[in-house]
């Protein structure tokens, strides 16, 4: 981080090119040249130009890419897992065609808003975004980069206020909107975090997004006891239990998982980032994989209700 803490910028000889060489990346990211290479050799992950005698120059597209990259080793998903997680990124950026500019441009005026502490600027912002975006892309492609990206960068002056002001003001919009959505549905669905593995408002923005005219969501609190699970299932009786985590379950969270299912009298689903990434493992279970993107989760969600999705 620079004295300012934001983060660090590209040198006034450098912000002209479009290419930039390895040691200029590892300034701006923080990751040292040669786990850049070894990212590169033995696992696939951003894969730079060279210049005629050999040198390795990077794009900006990879610069971002490395930050994904920490992002989701942060979480805790295995390097080697990392490529395919990021080529289904690229592919989505690709669908998305020009929008992608739009959801940019958004983000910037965002981080100017949050840099303001501008709760009247932040308000107009969100209320733009609804009405240009779907209600996926609100969060997937404009609000929650930004919010990722205060929160990974918290160590200088101003950053931790900045983030707790955008996430404060997140979690009002999205719980306003939940409460709105709150009529009766044919089916009902219980969404509770994997201890310790979420923030709030991630746990908020995935029930929202989970939702549909005939599927109501209700989130948990986030320090919801896993053992308890099944007690609170026996008394609010919805059609299903979904878990969100951002990181593979553990060998040992799958065989508490396994034993919470027994109990149980509905079904059990894992939804968040990094599931994909467990579904091998957890194949044969009696333990269903949502995914992660908001489309993707609520059609599986709808198909094993409707009996349409194997576990």
């Amino acid at each position: 981080m620079n004295e300012q803490g934001r983060k660090p910028v590209i040198d006034a000889s450098l912000e002209q090119q479009d290419l930039f060489p390895i040691r200029e990346v590892s300034r701006l990211t923080g990751v040292n040249a040669v786990t850049l290479r070894a990212w590169e050799r033995r696992y696939g992950l951003v894969q730079p130009s060279r210049t005629d005698s050999g040198h390795r120059l990077y794009s900006l597209a990879d610069i971002d890419d490395i930050r994904r990259i920490l992002g989701w080793l942060e979480r805790g998903v295995a390097v080697s897992k990392v490529a395919s997680i990021l080529a289904r990124s690229h592919a989505l950026a690709g669908q998305a065609g020009c929008a992608m500019g739009a959801w940019l441009h958004w983000q910037q005026q965002i981080r100017q808003a949050v840099q303001g502490f501008d709760v009247a600027g932040l308000g107009r912002l969100f209320d733009e975004v609804f009405a240009a975006s779907t209600l996926d892309q609100v969060f997937a492609e404009v609000f929650m980069p930004v919010w990722h990206d205060l929160a990974a960068g918290q160590g200088g002056y101003g950053q931790a206020s900045e983030w707790l002001f955008l996430d404060q003001f997140l979690r009002g919009r999205v719980f306003a909107r939940l409460q709105l959505a709150h009529v009766p549905r044919s089916r009902t669905v219980l969404l509770a975090p994997l201890p310790g593995q979420c923030h709030e408002l991630e746990l908020l923005v995935t029930s929202l997004t989970l939702g549909s005219e005939e599927i109501g969501v209700t989130p948990l609190a986030t320090g919801q006891p896993l053992q308890e699970l099944a007690l609170v299932c026996e008394r609010m009786r919805p059609d299903a239990l979904v878990l969100f985590s951002h990181q593979p379950p553990t060998a040992e969270l799958t065989r508490r998982l396994t034993r919470l299912v027994v109990g149980l009298r509905c079904p059990l689903l894992l939804a968040g980032e990094a599931v994909e990434v467990a579904q091998d493992s957890l194949a044969g279970s009696p333990i269903a994989c949502l995914g992660a993107h908001g489309s993707v989760m609520r059609q599986r969600l709808r198909q094993f209700l409707a009996g349409q999705l194997d576990t």
